[in-house]
């Protein structure tokens, strides 16, 4: 906890700026990123719109909703162990086999174990990028963590807008219930999924920083690997800075499962109008990624935003009942600052386990968004509200207890006693 703590100190360092540095790296850094970036904006793209006419279209015995929940619940189960598994296969070859369950659009399940290892073994490459920029420009880690994340979450928002403006203008004036436009639909989906996958492979290979992360070796017998396994899976959850972000990290889930198109939209613009009000909440959510990324400099800057995100989900269910066009907006401002702040948090805090860390934020997400899903035929949307605006506060009160105690142990005066 010692040496966590020394770290954190560290990210709190003033910016230091010098002109040393291999320009190649810089080159190699950047460039991944927005490879990375443009790879995940293709793929869901095709991905977000598809599921975001999943609650909506398939009504019959509540068909899309279900779908979806056990989608989560895969994602949730193999995010147990996607860290093991990022560990073995390296950030990016998890990152190219990952992006193969939404390119041949497979079952739920072998979607759910994609999904768990290419979004740890996003959170990881970019997290390792962002610490090599920094080390070879001397630069702050925890302002470079926040401005890739930022540019990261940018791009990926990106594809609300993009794919839900493909989706509005393909299915507009009812065309959705045309095997013609549904056709073409998924054919153009299919071709940006697969660009993305080969996209992917154009990223540079990362060490990882080059720990040695304790992958079992060959000679292994298997119980040592039950047992390095279980340790990988358990350790993240005995670390009290882990239990504290938890809370939050399950509310974004819940809010990310937040089912407004079902309930709101679909009434008043019918099925088409589905898209256009995800294009809103995708611009929104860019934009709110992009300059909450680019101000984030560490946990001080982290706690003001991340505050801020949760006031705009506080108000949400009480101002955008009545304009879904403003709890568009609103609802893509909270997700676009949750996503950079959670992602800089943990990729700050976890330097000794960077993809144990990942693992657990999609463990929890997914879990929540299961959760929602499978309780949606259920219940009311103004009870939803409602579970959703309690559930905010332990979350709020958790993470800012952390935040309080980070910041008092990192204080001059601990430090010099």
């Amino acid at each position: 906890m010692v040496d966590s703590m020394d770290s954190g100190r560290d990210e709190e360092a003033p910016l230091v700026i010098t002109t040393g540095g291999n320009k190649n790296s810089l080159k190699n850094h950047t460039r991944d990123v927005h490879i990375l970036s443009s790879s995940f904006l293709l793929i869901f793209l095709a991905y977000g719109a598809a599921q975001n006419l999943q609650s909506t279209v398939n009504t019959e015995q509540d068909l899309g909703t279900t779908t979806l929940g056990i989608l989560y619940v895969s994602f949730t189960f193999f995010s147990l162990f996607a860290s093991t598994t990022v560990r073995m296969l390296g950030s990016k070859n998890a990152l190219i086999l990952g992006s193969t369950g939404y390119s041949l659009v497979p079952a739920a399940i072998y979607l759910g174990f994609c999904a768990s290892i290419i979004w740890v073994g996003e959170g990881t490459y970019l997290t390792s990028s962002a610490r090599s920029h920094s080390k070879d420009y001397q630069l702050h880690e925890g302002t470079i963590i926040g401005s890739f994340n930022g540019v990261f979450f940018g791009y990926f928002a990106s594809h609300q807008f993009v794919g839900n403006l493909i989706s509005l203008a393909l299915l507009r004036d009812g065309k959705e219930g045309s095997t013609t436009g549904t056709t073409l639909l998924f054919v153009v989906f299919l071709g940006f999924m697969t660009l993305g996958s080969i996209l992917m492979c154009f990223l540079n290979k990362r060490d990882d920083d080059g720990k040695d992360r304790g992958t079992p070796k060959s000679s292994s017998t298997f119980l040592d690997s039950v047992v390095s396994l279980w340790d990988l899976v358990v350790a993240p959850l005995l670390d009290k800075r882990m239990l504290l972000i938890i809370p939050l990290i399950a509310y974004s889930g819940l809010q990310q499962a937040f089912g407004f198109t079902k309930e709101i939209v679909k009434p008043a613009l019918g099925v088409s109008g589905v898209g256009g009000l995800m294009a809103v909440y995708g611009v929104f959510d860019a934009i709110s990624s992009l300059v909450s990324g680019t101000i984030t400099s560490g946990l001080s800057s982290i706690t003001l935003i991340t505050s801020s995100g949760a006031f705009v989900y506080a108000t949400t269910g009480a101002l955008g009942y009545v304009y879904p066009l403003l709890m568009a907006a609103m609802l893509g401002v909270g997700d676009g600052i949750f996503n950079t702040q959670l992602n800089a948090m943990l990729g700050i805090l976890f330097k000794d386990d960077t993809e144990g860390a990942f693992a657990q934020l999609k463990v929890w997400q997914s879990a929540s968004i299961a959760v929602v899903f499978f309780l949606y035929p259920h219940i009311t949307l103004q009870a939803m509200i409602i579970i959703m605006i309690v559930a905010l506060v332990p979350a709020v009160v958790c993470f800012l207890f952390l935040t309080l105690h980070l910041e008092k142990a990192f204080s001059p005066s601990r430090s010099s006693s």
